[in-house]
């Protein structure tokens, strides 16, 4: 996602910035900006694009090299298209802030709103702006700028990492953090915050990882971190870090995918923020509120390829039994190629991590030529498919660096079951308290995903010793579970080279269990849900003929339910259904992860794949 490097010093900060961000431009970023005080004024440089464009602007500057304290910003739009207006740093309206922010300030508009009737105006349409100037109003009535940051926090709700400068405040940097990551970075007569320990990994080695509530203020030769609540200092420790630049981009996980798989908790945070009402009394899709078909659709069709056709079939159940519309999953390549029947009050929804795949936006050509209106669901902003699409919802999962996709699929079933939420919410399908219910688990899923990962990283581990042995390996589910298997199979192959495939688990008996055998393993994913009883006995077919079996399941207290049968079990973590799917995915991925690793493959650039598929 977005980043951010900031440095109080005695060296030209401007070089020590920008060498930060080149560290971070791997996350990937549409804009980039610096700011620094100069002469008693704070200037701002910034540009969308590339982040030579950037270089070349601060190069052609006044003098920037003077200034030894500074903060720059590699920006992943979220509000707002990628332009210089939008680009970060802000600086406030009466020029005395500058601020930079990664994440979403969920109430920005009731901010905005208060602040609009004081007399401000706004040049951007970011969240962040607003957030600035709640800081310059507070600052009038406070005692200083620590206390105008404060309170300004304090009224944010969101996911969000801050960088403040002051322009009374030269050599001093303030920064704070909740649900997205800010580290410091402790050096002599120098000081560091980033989101990221490679933007000064070269600098210095020891680092302060801040916590939620923390408030850090750092000057050249000093740090102090005090708590948000009421600004009691705070002790933190200082960390050696052993890693080289490239594992520290890596944020110290062995691989890129690994990192990704665990970024999933903060993945859902940002689809979710801004999203569900702050009482969980209803879904906020403000995209949707353009037109009669977005908000009650006839019918929905999903095309999509890859894993994003998977999240589709995942999610085509919960847009009928939820949203109360009908719907059906379709390739995108195959259906670019015959004459579909599409109604006019039809919605195509096209899924694509990218917003380059070709065979989507062919997909996306055949709707429009039979005037259907579309929804694109994409992850980057100003890519094909977000131009082109009559909407667009951004998943906001951030870059993946490995090729095998695992976030974005997470990000995408998130959004896809707010449609859900937000259609059956329009039709009256929820009971009364339901869906308050569904959203108040939903917000609470990206903290308990958080707390399980490490522990099913532990497990995937022995699993996937047993697994890497076999040549063949079945996936088997029913309902959404069988959307999962075809995910589980998929990442298998692309990431350890196993012959894998999945099936609906009642298609066992017509043909697939001729395969059956004590060298082919079968994958069961059986959580307790509504299909469990059916899918249990299809598994005992399994069982019946010797095959090896891995049974995904839930504990369970009912004695009647036994597993015996099965040569493994791997338990999932108890949850509802369907946040259930959210916690047995990542332990697919990390199935396949820890299978590939055994077996020696090369995880991140898995041999004939490509990250976006722009050819047919």
């Amino acid at each position: 996602m977005c980043g951010i490097i900031a440095y109080s010093g005695h060296q030209a900060a401007t070089p020590i910035i920008l060498d930060g961000l080149r560290r971070l431009a791997y996350r990937g970023y549409d804009s980039a900006g610096i700011a620094f005080t100069q002469r008693g004024e704070i200037h701002v440089i910034k540009t969308p694009g590339k982040l030579e464009a950037l270089v070349d602007k601060v190069a052609a500057s006044d003098n920037p090299m003077l200034a030894t304290c500074g903060m720059g910003h590699t920006r992943w739009a979220t509000h707002g298209v990628p332009n210089q207006v939008n680009a970060h740093p802000h600086l406030s309206s009466g020029g005395e802030f500058a601020l930079v922010h990664n994440g979403i300030i969920e109430n920005y508009r009731e901010i905005k709103a208060e602040l609009t009737a004081k007399g401000y105006t706004f040049l951007s349409e970011t969240d962040t702006e607003v957030l600035l100037d709640l800081i310059a109003e507070y600052r009038k009535s406070s005692p200083d700028t620590l206390t105008a940051f404060q309170r300004a926090v304090l009224r944010a709700d969101g996911a969000y990492a801050l960088v403040l400068t002051s322009r009374d405040e030269p050599e001093a940097v303030y920064a704070t953090r909740k649900n997205a990551p800010l580290v410091a970075g402790v050096g002599v007569g120098e000081n560091f915050v980033s989101s990221d320990i490679t933007a000064f990994l070269s600098h210095t080695r020891k680092v302060i990882f801040l916590d939620e509530g923390d408030i850090i203020r750092i000057t050249p030769d000093t740090y102090q971190v005090f708590r948000v609540e009421d600004l009691a200092p705070a002790t933190k420790a200082v960390q050696h870090i052993e890693w080289d630049i490239q594992s520290a981009r890596k944020g110290g996980y062995k691989h890129f995918m690994l990192k990704e798989i665990f970024e999933q908790p903060l993945v859902l945070r940002s689809a979710l923020a801004g999203r569900i009402a702050p009482d969980w009394s209803g879904v906020l899709l403000p995209e949707m509120n353009e037109r009669e078909i977005l908000r009650r659709p006839g019918r929905v069709r999903i095309v999509a390829c890859g894993t994003s056709y998977n999240a589709g079939l995942w999610a085509s159940s919960l847009i009928e039994t939820w949203g109360g519309v009908p719907c059906s999953v379709e390739i995108a390549s195959e259906f670019r190629y015959r004459k579909p029947l599409l109604e006019r009050d039809e919605l195509v929804i096209l899924i694509s991590q990218s917003g380059e795949t070709a065979d989507t936006l062919a997909a996306l050509k055949v709707a429009r030529e039979c005037d259907c209106s579309s929804l694109g669901l994409c992850n980057v902003v100003g890519s094909s498919l977000a131009r082109e699409a009559d909407t667009i919802i951004y998943t906001q999962a951030g870059p993946e660096i490995s090729v095998a996709s695992t976030k974005a699929l997470c990000s995408q079933m998130a959004l896809l079951t707010l449609l859900a939420m937000y259609w059956g919410e329009r039709r009256g399908r929820f009971a009364a308290g339901e869906l308050k219910t569904l959203l108040a688990e939903f917000a609470a899923l990206p903290d308990y995903l958080e707390k399980q990962l490490p522990q099913m990283l532990e497990e995937a581990k022995g699993f996937a010793v047993r697994t890497a042995s076999f040549h063949n390996v079945f996936f088997l589910g029913r309902g959404r579970n069988c959307a999962l298997a075809m995910e589980g199979a998929l990442k298998l192959k692309e990431l350890s080279y196993i012959h894998a495939e999945a099936y609906a688990a009642g298609e066992m008996k017509h043909g697939p269990i001729a395969l059956i055998n004590p060298d082919f393993l079968t994958i069961a994913l059986i959580p307790h849900d509504g299909h469990y009883a059916k899918a249990y006995s299809n598994i005992q077919e399994v069982a019946a003929r010797s095959g090896p079996i891995m049974a995904i399941t839930e504990k369970s207290d009912d004695p009647s339910v036994t597993l015996d049968w099965a040569e493994m079990y791997w338990h999932i973590p108890a949850a509802n259904d369907p946040f259930t799917s959210f916690l047995l995915l990542p332990m697919l991925q990390l199935l396949s992860y820890e299978a590939a690793t055994y077996l020696g493959k090369d995880v991140d650039q898995p041999r004939n794949l490509a990250k976006s598929v722009t050819v047919e």
